[in-house]
């Protein structure tokens, strides 16, 4: 393993890493592909805070051994698997094998945690390089039980 990603950790997220968060998106747009359709914009600190439910959710940030900010990512129970959801990239940090660092974390902390084996996300169908990393780390589309909670997405799983 490159010795940069050894030194990568997760820990629950400061403010700090919050307000560089929401510099990451320079429109509604994108916010909206990330986050799903209900959260507010334009937002400030308190309500793109409320907005991912960091009460409530497992929520992470990547960060590296000089404290930079590298990812972010979510997890909770959903139909007995660890469903991940809002993982992104610094953008100055894409490409270097980060989506995959974030995942298996997660993944190996959120199935240890809730005590299942398997891991699911939802991804918006015209976001190719998350479709591409997510089915590289092994998830494949899968069916959903219900009527798909977002429009225009696949559901995937892995394990």
């Amino acid at each position: 393993m490159h010795e940069y990603l050894t030194k990568m950790q997760l820990i629950k997220p400061y403010t700090s890493h919050i307000e560089n968060l929401m510099k990451w998106f320079s429109c509604e747009q994108e916010l909206k592909d990330w986050t799903g359709p209900n959260f507010r914009y334009p937002y400030d600190l308190a309500s793109f805070s409320a907005d991912l439910n960091l009460d409530s959710l497992n929520a992470f940030s990547l960060v590296d051994d000089k404290s930079n900010l590298l990812a972010f990512g979510q997890y909770y129970l959903r139909l007995n698997r660890c469903h991940l959801a809002r993982l992104i990239v610094n953008p100055n940090f894409r490409g270097k094998g980060i989506a995959k660092e974030l995942m298996m974390r997660l993944s190996e902390l959120g199935t240890a945690e809730l005590k299942v084996n398997t891991c699911s996300l939802f991804v918006l169908k015209h976001n190719k390089s998350a479709i591409k990393a997510y089915e590289k780390f092994g998830f494949s589309e899968s069916d959903y039980p219900d009527k798909l909670p977002i429009d225009n997405c696949k559901y995937m799983i892995k394990g």
